[in-house]
């Protein structure tokens, strides 16, 4: 039987799920298995991943079930997942801690703090393309080095989520220069772990496994696990990649002059350059095509219009209503700007910063509050690209994905503010498009990434830039960045009215 389906796994915060894709990108059948977040105490957030490896089981064999001779016709397993995730196994690759830190665990404040201030700060950012952050592993391992020693002690590795998931499907423990182009401890020129950047954070060396390009064969499927699963053994595994430069890959962003806009609850914007790009609120990824993707993590996204749909409407009119009355306005909104920090902001020195209508007057009505408010993260974007571009200049266009795509009327903004083309992936699921096109040159189904991505990534739509939108955006930028600069001395103030 021909084997022309490729097995994506993505290992999510909210669930673990599998989906059956072939060689022109068709996604044949999804499925998933939720789990939850432990949440021992604010600022904290951990998973079991004995849990991710059940609803791996479980989504694989419901997705099997779904396609005739699915588990014949496999071709070879590649997983994605969210990344940063700090799993300690031990040589026997059992955990020696039941739960894993998260992507969003902030309990390593205080190790950042320490090393922010440290003599090595101007070092480590050159060597790694990133500045410090609770998010990255090395912090992670940090303060469980000095909070569960003995964990840490009876480690031989440690893993990324879908590293753990690998390790149950070959047996193998290893990472992917993807994870660890975010871990801080990888030397961005080199492309492999830093003996330097070991040294300054003082994290045991002998827990870093062997680095692998997402596309390499991992190993095959062994078969304790096809047995689980319902899958021949032999199957071959990739190493794979974390699910945001996955995705990157899986969204046609492949090559330098590319960028993309993920507009969920936060805005990432990414664009794809030939090196990494250091600057103040820039972090630097590799994608899974092995191109470095510079990007900035706004808060400021989806969640400012689903704050005026409940603060204006108590939630009564839909999506598709807000985005109708937002169209009834004008470009520039009749003058009026909005400061769309709602949740303050993740970088920089004003990270408790606030929202703000600007220039509000007696003759705005609803849908200039509502289209001020898709202008104002297109503002809080654009505010970002100089620093984002790294001297490039704009990307030639910019995919869309996530659910601020749904919204044209927003991507026209959004093109005209940043003077480029925005193109919308017809697929969703870019992280499993991704993991395909992996699948599909590791096998010999597609010659390279470039030809694999040309047919099986599809977009929907182009939109250009409108002229006349674009110089109204132009003269009102200079105000934004004012208003933006001026408001910065009343945020302590307003805090203390607050407490």
């Amino acid at each position: 039987m021909t084997r022309d389906l490729f097995l994506a796994i993505d290992v999510g915060t909210g669930s673990c799920r599998a989906a059956l894709v072939d060689a022109e990108g068709r996604i044949h059948a999804i499925a998933h298995r939720e789990h939850e977040q432990i949440v021992p105490r604010h600022g904290w957030s951990e998973q079991r991943p004995a849990d991710w490896w059940e609803g791996t089981v479980q989504s694989i064999r419901a997705v099997l079930a779904r396609v005739t001779d699915a588990a014949a016709r496999t071709a070879a397993i590649c997983a994605c997942g969210q990344m940063h995730g700090a799993v300690l196994v031990d040589s026997s690759g059992r955990l020696t801690r039941d739960t894993a830190p998260l992507w969003n665990d902030k309990r390593s404040v205080p190790q950042v703090k320490a090393f922010a201030e440290s003599v090595h700060l101007a070092q480590a950012v050159q060597l790694t393309g990133n500045a410090p952050t609770p998010a990255w592993p090395a912090f992670k391992l940090a303060w469980l080095m000095e909070q569960d020693a003995s964990a840490v002690e009876r480690a031989a590795h440690i893993l990324m989520p879908k590293d753990w998931i690998n390790l149950n499907l070959t047996g193998i423990a290893a990472q992917d220069v993807t994870e660890a182009s975010l871990s801080f401890l990888m030397d961005r020129h080199s492309r492999d772990w830093s003996p330097r950047m070991v040294d300054m954070t003082g994290i045991p060396g002998r827990l870093l496994p062997r680095l692998r390009q997402p596309s390499e064969i991992l190993g095959p499927l062994i078969g304790a696990a096809a047995q689980m699963l319902g899958l021949p053994a032999g199957v071959p595994v990739l190493a794979g990649a974390g699910d945001y430069p996955m995705a990157l890959l899986g969204s046609g962003a492949l090559a330098p002059g590319t960028g993309s806009d993920v507009t969920g609850t936060s805005t990432i914007v990414t664009l794809i350059q030939p090196e990494p790009v250091i600057a103040e609120g820039v972090s630097n990824v590799l994608s899974a095509a092995g191109a470095w993707g510079s990007f900035t993590l706004l808060d400021a996204g989806g969640d400012a219009v689903r704050w005026a749909r409940r603060a204006f409407h108590d939630n009564a009119l839909s999506f598709a209503d807000v985005d109708a009355a937002a169209s009834r306005s004008v470009p520039g909104a009749n003058a009026l700007f909005f400061l769309p920090y709602l949740s303050g902001e993740r970088f920089g020195a004003h990270r408790n910063s606030r929202a703000h209508f600007i220039g509000l007057t007696a003759g705005h009505g609803l849908p200039d509050l509502h289209r001020a408010v898709l202008e104002g993260v297109a503002f809080s974007v654009r505010r970002e690209l100089d620093r984002l571009q790294g001297g490039h200049g704009r990307p030639a266009r910019i995919i869309a994905a996530s659910g601020g795509a749904k919204s044209r009327l927003w991507l026209g903004i959004k093109a005209a503010m940043y003077r480029t083309p925005y193109v919308i992936a017809a697929e969703a699921e870019c992280g499993v498009i991704g993991a395909g096109i992996l699948m599909a040159v590791a096998t010999g189904a597609a010659h390279d990434l470039a030809g694999a991505t040309a047919r099986m990534v599809r977009f929907t739509d182009e939109i250009e830039p409108d002229p006349a939108a674009a110089d109204r955006y132009d003269r009102m930028m200079p105000i934004y960045a004012d208003a933006y600069r001026a408001m910065q001395p009343f945020y302590d103030r307003l805090d203390s009215i607050a407490g």
